[in-house]
Formats: C-alpha cells, structure tokens, sequence
C-alpha cells in the first residue's frame, strides 16, 4: 500500500479508524529546528472532529504525542514518531454494514484487492488517517517558516465566494465554523449544510488555497513538475475529485497574448495567470489552486446498494458522519501543500553549487 509521501522530507502514515490509535512516522527533517509543539496541536485541532454543529459528531480529543526524533525541544534529525489514541469509536455503528458495500466508498475495491476489509469507518481509507498528515504539514510549516499558507472554503454546492484572493482578508478564516473568510458568504454556506443534514443527505465543495513568499526554484524536471506534486498531494486526500492551479480551466477561453505573464525589469510578472509556477518550477509569483471535493458518500437514508455475494440489499447510514468535508479539509490542503514546499526546498539544496 501507498502509506509514504515525499522523496527527502517524507511521511510514512499508520493506524486505522477504529483501531488503538493512528500515527506516523516523518524523515529528513533537519536537525536542530526549535519546534513549537502547541502550534502543532493548533493545527490538529482545526481538523478534529466534534468541533461545530456543522460536522461529524465523533468526540476525539486529536492529542499528538512525539516519541522520537525531537530533545529539548528541537530536531535531532533522526525520524520523529508520533501517535493520535482513538478515544471514541463506535464500531458497532458499522457492524450493518461488515458483508455489504457502500456505495462510492472504498468497501468493494478494498474487498477485490486484499480478500479482506476492516468495515468499521472504513479501516484504513477512512478520512481519519489525514489526522497524522495535520501533525506532519505543521512541522513543515515551521520549517518553511517564511512561506505563508491560507487555504479557506471558497464554494460550499451553489453557495459560492466569488472574489480575487488579492480582496480577502484571510484573517476572518477561522471566524466562523465553515472557515469561509466572508461573513455572509459563511452564513450562506452553514444554511446550506444544516439543510442537507437534515435531510439525511451530504454536500460537495471547493477548498482554494494561496501560498505565498515562495523562492525561485522549487520544483524538478521533468516528472516531479511542482504542480504535478502538488496535484498528487490535493488528490490524494479523501474525497477530493479535481484538482486546478493558475488560470486553471479557465484559461482554455484565452488567448496566448492575453494568458502569457509578461516579466518586468525584476524578474516578477505582470499577471500571473501560470500560478506561480513555470515549467514544474516555481518562479516566485504567488501559488494559487483550488480543490474540490466529492459530497460524502455516507448517507443518514435508505439506499440500495449490493453484499459481498452480489445480492440487492437496502443500507442506512448510522453513527456520527460529516455532511460536507470542507470546513474539515482546510487544514489538511495547507498541510499537504506544506509537505510538498518543504519536500522540494531540501531537494533545491543540491540542485547547484552556491
């Protein structure tokens, strides 16, 4: 299985949803980086579950506990392992579900590939284990500590937030439970989840995310382009089905006199319709992207669906599940963004003799 992300600053994840506890193990982080611990918990908590109204109402506390790699509060270069307990599964939620297959959920692939699935909250391809990507990106963060990350919920179905990042005051982000940097937009985001929710039903959005002070130069030819990365990272999250940076779609209506970033005298562009990125390499303008995400595939209704032996059978969903993602993702689409920078800085180092 695909349990490690990154080629030098990499992380190798473990632990299922329902078991003990979850964890990970991150390498090559380089000794001696003063790490302040609380901000990593202040990062894990903005994806914990139980934290508004609007998500799943699963009570984990989300406590990250280091095992290795960090003395007297900084780096030592070695892999530093860590551990989130499970304190609040509910397994029995799931037994209804141990022959049968939900649909648009990993339950059948993961039956044909291995013969055997842990049914409960979906074991290893639960949304869970993203917990342990939080701990990792904030780590990377703090090593990349003068590129900045804002990602926010910038669609939540029709309810849409239709502004250039150049007008958002990301400092509003956290100041409402759907992490929307617009107060009204916000309030049409909740109204919309609290409606689905109580039609037993689920709803998609879209996570944008701007990166900014990023240097020249990150970024390899020519299959490990830093879009293609960072593409991978979005993708690999749960319930994420596309993934666009710059112009984006967008930019198939232009023309190429109009889409080209003309250079001024300094090296930076005009526009930036490339997103910040030119040829797989960054070229110090702003990155942009944004990520959109699926409506979750647990429903609180009756559906029909098929069992292990190909029979029609009628499922309900039961337990404590997110009706839209979003408001969740935001933390996990900053870290993942992180891990990839912080990946791609380490690499930039033997690129050419100073």
């Amino acid at each position: 299985m695909g349990n490690t992300f990154g080629k030098t600053f990499k992380l190798t994840t473990y632990g299922e949803s329902h078991g003990t506890a979850i964890g990970g193990i991150l390498e090559g982080c380089p000794a001696g980086l003063t790490l302040a611990l609380e901000a990593v918990q202040g990062e894990l908590d903005k994806r914990r579950p139980g934290q508004s109204a609007i998500v799943t109402q699963r009570k984990e506390a989300d406590k990250v506990v280091f095992q290795s790699g960090i003395f007297e509060g900084k780096t030592t270069g070695t892999p530093i392992g860590f551990v989130i307990e499970n304190t609040n599964q509910k397994s029995r939620d799931y037994g209804h579900i141990k022959d049968s297959y939900r649909p648009s959920h990993a339950d059948y692939v993961y039956d044909q590939k291995y013969g055997f699935r842990d049914y409960r909250g979906g074991g290893r391809s639960s949304a869970r284990e993203t917990a342990c990507r939080v701990v990792a990106g904030a780590i990377a963060r703090q090593f990349l500590k003068d590129i900045t990350f804002d990602a926010y919920v910038s669609q939540v179905g029709s309810a849409i937030l239709n502004r250039p990042h150049q007008e958002i005051d990301f400092s509003l982000t956290e100041s409402n439970p759907v992490r929307c940097p617009d107060p009204d937009t916000a309030a049409e985001m909740e109204s919309l989840i609290r409606e689905v929710r109580k039609e037993g039903d689920t709803i998609g959005g879209v996570v944008s995310c701007l990166i900014r002070n990023v240097p020249v130069g990150l970024g390899e030819p020519v299959f490990d382009k830093l879009h293609a990365e960072l593409g991978k990272a979005m993708l690999s999250i749960n319930a994420v089905k596309g993934f666009e940076y710059g112009s984006g779609f967008a930019g198939v209506q232009m023309k190429g006199s109009e889409h080209n970033d003309r250079f001024k005298s300094d090296g930076t562009t005009e526009t930036n319709y490339s997103g910040g990125i030119q040829g797989g390499i960054s070229n110090g303008m702003d990155i942009y992207f944004k990520v959109a995400f699926k409506p979750v595939a647990t429903l609180i209704q009756a559906y029909e669906t098929i069992d292990k032996d190909g029979n029609s059978v009628e499922v309900q969903g039961k337990g404590r599940h997110d009706p839209c993602v979003v408001p969740r993702a935001v933390p996990i689409v900053e870290a993942m963004a992180a891990l990839v920078l912080a990946d791609f800085s380490l690499r930039a180092r033997t690129n050419k003799l100073r």
